[in-house]
């Protein structure tokens, strides 16, 4: 059954059939998984503002960004293998990912305070932006995930994936691919392009959490799909964040 194809890949189909009960007590909900997103996101952003206060005090927050950063990866991981741990350890990946998302913003804003002193502000706004579009295109139904449209973004995503693994190995030797940071047209249109990527993977998302909830998963998978939504929410953050500071280091 294709029902959970995901591009995000925290939200596959497996994870979800491998926990579906035949009981349809206390079972997943779209509502539940999406209180749980919005309280998920409270912990970001409280985490997020903890690291940029320590920043506007002076203080180092290298060590918050890689803890961050580090630490979310590990949760995550641990998450995805056992899903069932995920009402206990998405909280934890959430406070983690706000220490990384408030560390790494508040570098940004202080790297362009004088060309863009609002880019945070940009970037947080247009991220609800195109979150809140995107999920009235799907709710419309105006953009549908049929399977030539999961298997075209979830090619796309793991092509990204790889693309920016293997950069970060070549950053180990010294090599860097210019147009991956720097502000040229091709730079641009790239950004443009995983920003475009990680947004329909939201649909995907939508779609996945809806179909987990008619499928009647059981009540701790809404700890796991808000869990995924959020990885989807934070890296598409982080792609506008990125495109704006191309954009504004050509000025």
């Amino acid at each position: 059954m294709e029902l959970f194809k995901s591009g995000n890949p925290t939200l596959t189909e497996k994870m979800f059939q491998s926990s579906l009960t035949g009981e349809r007590q206390d079972v997943m909900t779209v509502k539940g998984t999406l209180n749980k997103f919005g309280f998920m996101f409270l912990m970001v952003m409280a985490s997020a503002f903890f690291s940029w206060y320590s920043f506007a005090k002076g203080v180092d927050v290298t060590p918050y960004m890689w803890t961050g950063a580090i630490g979310g990866l590990i949760v995550a991981l641990v998450i995805v293998f056992k899903k069932t741990w995920a009402p206990f350890l998405a909280p934890a990946y959430a406070l983690l990912e706000g220490l990384f998302v408030g560390a790494i913003s508040a570098y940004y804003n202080y790297a362009f305070a004088e060309k863009a002193p609002f880019i945070i502000v940009q970037a947080v706004g247009l991220t609800f932006g195109v979150a809140l579009a995107m999920f009235v295109l799907y709710n419309m139904r105006i953009i549908r995930a049929t399977e030539t449209f999961k298997s075209i973004i979830i090619t796309a995503t793991a092509g990204i994936a790889i693309f920016y693994l293997i950069t970060i190995v070549l950053r180990f030797f010294s090599i860097d691919i210019p147009f991956i940071h720097q502000g040229s047209t091709f730079g641009i249109i790239f950004s443009l392009i995983v920003v475009g990527i990680a947004a329909l993977n939201l649909i995907l998302d939508f779609d996945m959490i809806e179909k987990g909830s008619d499928a009647g998963a059981p009540k701790y998978m809404e700890w796991y799909g808000a869990f995924g939504l959020l990885v989807t929410i934070v890296w598409l953050y982080l792609e506008i964040l990125r495109l704006l500071a191309k954009l504004n280091s050509r000025k």
